[in-house]
């Protein structure tokens, strides 16, 4: 998949070349010029993240070492890339989410600070995040395991705690939080199983499940397990339905009483 989606970008980006001038040059810095996915995405982020601190050189060093170590990033990457183009109703083509959408940015940018992480460069990842959230507005910390196609709408405000668990095929909207319920240690944030939907504001809270299919209404707060295929709504959340059908997840519809 992930040759599949580079062969669309660069198309894509060939059409806004003919189409669009003035973003002729800055198109083929980011993709054109490219030999692939791995390339193109460590030129785009190293040159969002960097700072006076890291400059790009050495922050594309540091995503180019893991891509290189662990090709399944950068598969994750072009699988986020497809739940993209395929759940929100604004993208039509895949050569926005890689210039554009902050939301795919955060989550490679995680990416890379959990490769760190996992390496023992705690500190080293402990600043990527900082970065993450002062460019993106999106706190996710690095020891949090994220699966693969995985959409953050709008993104805006989204915080993620240290032992959370999203696993694949999850869609997560703007001002949500995966968080503790206190200052205990240990295991202590939620899981996200396959197919969840995070309505927008959302609050999850503790070590708890958030079972496959399920969905979580705007606004609300999850203070205790979540069946799977099951609508939770209200401060505290409780089941109002069940799921049926496509997964939440992909049909991004929040709401409450139809699936």
């Amino acid at each position: 998949m992930t040759s599949e989606i580079w062969h669309r970008l660069r198309a894509e980006a060939e059409a806004v070349v003919r189409k669009e001038p003035l973003l002729a040059s800055y198109v083929y810095t980011c993709v054109l010029k490219h030999r692939g996915l791995a390339s193109s995405l460590s030129f785009i982020l190293a040159n969002k993240l960097s700072d006076d601190v890291m400059p790009v050189v050495t922050v594309r060093e540091l995503f180019e070492e893991a891509y290189a170590e662990s090709s399944e990033i950068i598969d994750c990457a072009a699988s986020d890339i497809l739940a993209v183009y395929e759940r929100d109703p604004a993208v039509t083509t895949c050569l926005p989410v890689i210039l554009n959408l902050k939301g795919f940015h955060s989550i490679q940018v995680h990416r890379l600070a959990h490769f760190l992480w996992r390496r023992g460069r705690t500190d080293l990842a402990l600043f990527i995040q900082s970065r993450n959230s002062e460019v993106f507005g999106v706190d996710i910390h690095p020891a949090c395991v994220i699966g693969r196609g995985i959409l953050f709408d709008h993104a805006t405000g989204i915080v993620v705690g240290e032992t959370t668990v999203i696993e694949d095929n999850v869609s997560i909207l703007q001002q949500v939080t995966l968080g503790g319920t206190g200052n205990e240690k240990g295991d202590r944030h939620p899981k996200i199983r396959s197919g969840v939907l995070v309505s927008a504001g959302a609050k999850v809270l503790g070590n708890i499940t958030v079972g496959e299919g399920a969905k979580i209404g705007a606004g609300s707060v999850v203070l205790e397990d979540v069946p799977p295929h099951t609508t939770v709504v209200g401060v505290p959340a409780r089941a109002i339905g069940t799921t049926s059908g496509p997964a939440p997840a992909q049909t991004m519809n929040q709401s409450l009483f139809e699936d």
